[in-house]
């Protein structure tokens, strides 16, 4: 089959050979989702540029500050962590010690 040359088809040939090109990819992916579903290897969620599966989930504390307040160590540092550091404390001097053995 010789190759269209695409600069020279008219804009209604174009627009219909986009149209048959979807269709095409269209069912291939449909014929390969279903392939993919019968063998149990079907993605639950969108591809890639989605949100890590950790986010949402709790995780136990690993600093508390003399008042009681807890950060876990993820996203930006508290204040009272950094309004310490400024006063020369260290961020291992706020650590939560865990008894050995303990389930997390």
């Amino acid at each position: 089959m010789p190759k269209p040359s695409l600069s020279a088809m008219p804009v209604d040939a174009l627009l219909k050979l986009r149209e048959d090109i979807n269709k095409v990819l269209s069912r291939k992916a449909n014929e390969l989702r279903s392939q993919l579903s019968m063998l149990g290897l079907q993605r639950k969620g969108p591809l890639k540029g989605t949100a890590s599966p950790l986010k949402g989930k709790k995780v136990p504390a690993k600093y508390r500050s003399p008042s009681g307040e807890t950060w876990a160590g993820r996203g930006a540092r508290p204040r009272w962590l950094v309004e310490a550091m400024k006063k020369g404390k260290k961020v291992e001097d706020f650590l939560i010690t865990r008894r050995r053995g303990a389930k997390r």
